[in-house]
């Protein structure tokens, strides 16, 4: 705390301009030997409280682009063509995130106009240890906290926002967090689902009380979310168990989602399981909102558990823009060399600290790096990702199982008949025979 206090001291102090912060480990940076980068010379001021790497980004955008302009509480924006934007981690082993988030968070009021807040959330044993700021990422004294306090995990996950629907308001900040069987689940989502905008759906009469007030617009007290589920076998019965604090899309889709879950399983499902059942959900809400008019643009990252996080892309720019709005990963893993940032000009060498064992799986909106090859999520694809590693179909999610990664509560029991599950999916038996299945 001592440490925290030392540095908003010194940075008041300071000009809040591009900062890459360096740190003694970072999350590790898988290279091909025909472009390595070279570490870029930074200026290295020594606070006390671990070095900082002064430096020049690499774009600036001009004062009356990243201007917004807020009347009692209202953004106001010369357009709507941007959205918001998502990065994830998911390792093998325990790695911090400073290297990935100090280029993120530049995204957010300096390189981009993502500067309506910005949130990260990463596991830390079966709990969450949440950071959510309503000031830009890039000019926030919590994102700077967090990229010179290295802090390790297996799964996190973080989001940069550029308000379209909901205020500017620290509960419309993502990423979103409930409790659900017993397990922490966290999600961030970036895109137009018009199905859940709350001007759409708030008021329906069949779902109002007569004591409830007239719903108009300076008045929508009276709103329940639509229901999703058909298409894993659930019907609406009236029940809304999870229900939106702030005012975005992305959350009333966020309950949606676990509403459907939490009506189908009585037991913890399989990974491969949840990914079919979660994969049929997304389509749904996709053909839901192909009623309204404009782009259908739908991605995100679902943390549900310590170890393992689902990333769903369909892509897409808003009509008038040219901003592509998708997913991209990579995967990190020796051997281990130099990546160099996108947003700011900072590149290291993670060789020497890094260990055989290590593998991070980085997702991200657009890339992060730019001597990396990212690969792009197809369009309607869902993801697993565990150890470190991308799981494309259903029947791959079992190799997490197998790794002892798959869904673990102590307020509900698990399905006993993982075997079944991995005969219905035809699994080869060489693919699960030592595993004591």
């Amino acid at each position: 705390m001592n440490h925290l206090i030392a540095l908003m001291l010194l940075l008041s102090q300071q000009p809040l301009i591009s900062l890459c912060f360096s740190s003694t480990k970072n999350d590790v940076s898988l290279h091909s030997p025909s472009a390595r980068a070279t570490p870029t010379q930074h200026n290295i001021i020594s606070l006390g409280l671990g070095n900082v790497a002064v430096s020049t980004p690499r774009h600036h955008l001009t004062n009356k682009l990243l201007e917004s302009r807020y009347t009692e509480g209202r953004i106001k924006t010369t357009t709507q063509l941007q959205m918001c934007q998502l990065m994830g981690l998911n390792c093998a082993a325990p790695t911090d995130f400073t290297f990935s988030f100090r280029g993120f968070a530049r995204r957010g009021g300096d390189t981009d106009v993502h500067s309506h807040g910005w949130g990260l959330c990463f596991y830390d044993g079966k709990g969450i240890r949440a950071f959510h700021d309503s000031e830009p990422a890039a000019h926030s004294l919590l994102a700077e906290f967090l990229q010179t306090h290295p802090v390790k995990t297996f799964n996190m996950v973080s989001h940069i926002r550029y308000a379209t629907r909901g205020e500017v308001l620290l509960e419309n900040v993502h990423p979103f967090q409930r409790e659900m069987w017993g397990i922490s689940w966290c999600f961030a989502h970036n895109g137009d689902v018009s199905y859940f905008d709350r001007n759409i759906f708030a008021g329906n009469d069949a779902d109002c009380p007569n004591t409830a007030p007239k719903v108009n617009q300076s008045n929508r007290s009276c709103v329940k979310i639509p229901w999703i589920g058909k298409s894993i076998g659930v019907e609406d019965n009236g029940e809304r168990y999870y229900n939106p604090i702030g005012k975005t899309d992305s959350e009333a889709m966020f309950c949606a989602l676990l509403n459907a879950l939490r009506a189908r399983f009585d037991t913890l499902p399989s990974l491969p399981v949840l990914h079919g059942a979660i994969a049929s959900l997304c389509n749904e809400i996709v053909a839901l909102d192909m009623q309204y008019d404009g782009t259908t643009i739908f991605n995100f990252l679902l943390g549900c558990g310590p170890r393992v996080q689902f990333a769903f892309s369909w892509p897409g720019s808003r009509e008038g823009s040219k901003v592509w709005n998708g997913l991209h990963y990579l995967v990190r893993e020796p051997p281990f060399g130099s990546a160099h940032l996108s947003d700011c000009d900072y590149s290291i060498n993670f060789a020497s600290v890094t260990k055989d064992d290590d593998r991070v799986a980085v997702i991200a909106t657009s890339p992060l790096t730019d001597d990396e090859d990212w690969v792009e999520v197809k369009k309607g694809q869902l993801i697993l990702f565990d150890d470190g590693l991308p799981h494309l179909a259903p029947d791959d999610c079992f190799e997490a199982e197998l790794r002892e990664h798959g869904l673990v509560s102590d307020a509900m029991p698990r399905n006993p008949q993982l075997e079944v599950d991995m005969r219905r999916y035809q699994l080869r038996k060489e693919f699960f025979q030592g595993a004591d299945i």
